[in-house]
């Protein structure tokens, strides 16, 4: 793998280095009971190379009933019949009008259960530069795209104490350029710089 070689191809050689090994410390939502009855959900961490390579992200916006005002990645719950890629893609196109035909998919990543219920599969792909967005009001306020190297740094993750129900858990915190990505998005991420090492993207 070289530094010339497509961010498509150097990604796809990160991914399945990583996912052929053991890693330990994944993050998960600390407030998750074993008794909750959990849906299937997916969302989609596409990255463009742009120079750099960077991911899409999305703020919901504060007038929704979950996490309102939010970062989140593009994704949703899965409808019957769909897998995790085909949940995560039409999320994002009916987020921010992204085309599946312009995503090309790497693979699934380590699943994440909520304390809301879900059971989340994130999905690895890659997009072309240039793509223009057309975010849908009802789901999202707004979208940017931050640097991959600064967002899986494990360097740039934070941690806050937040309280469900009488108790205090710790949760993961990443801050670029005064967007806070936190929760369970910031928990995916935090779950992709343990399985890639980025530093050589």
């Amino acid at each position: 793998m070289t530094e010339t070689a497509p961010l498509h191809d150097r990604l796809t050689a990160l991914y399945r280095a990583g996912m052929a090994r053991a890693v330990s410390g994944l993050w998960s939502d600390p407030r998750i009971e074993d008794d909750v009855p959990l849906k299937p959900a997916a969302v989609l961490i596409a990255v463009s190379d742009t120079g750099e390579p960077e991911i899409l992200l999305t703020h919901r916006p504060t007038t929704m009933r979950a996490h309102p005002g939010q970062i989140a990645l593009p994704g949703g719950r899965c409808e019957e019949g769909e897998d995790a890629v085909a949940a995560a893609l039409r999320e994002a196109e009916e987020e921010v009008g992204l085309s599946p035909e312009d995503v090309r998919v790497i693979g699934e990543l380590d699943v994440i259960r909520t304390a809301s219920g879900y059971e989340i599969t994130p999905v690895l792909a890659t997009i072309p530069t240039g793509l223009t967005f057309t975010p849908n009001p009802a789901e999202v306020a707004d979208w940017f795209a931050a640097p991959a190297a600064y967002v899986l740094d494990p360097a740039r993750h934070g941690s806050r104490e937040v309280e469900w129900r009488g108790r205090m858990h710790r949760v993961i915190e990443i801050d670029w350029q005064g967007r806070r990505i936190w929760g369970v998005t910031g928990a995916i991420l935090a779950n992709l710089s343990l399985r890639i090492d980025w530093t050589q993207l």
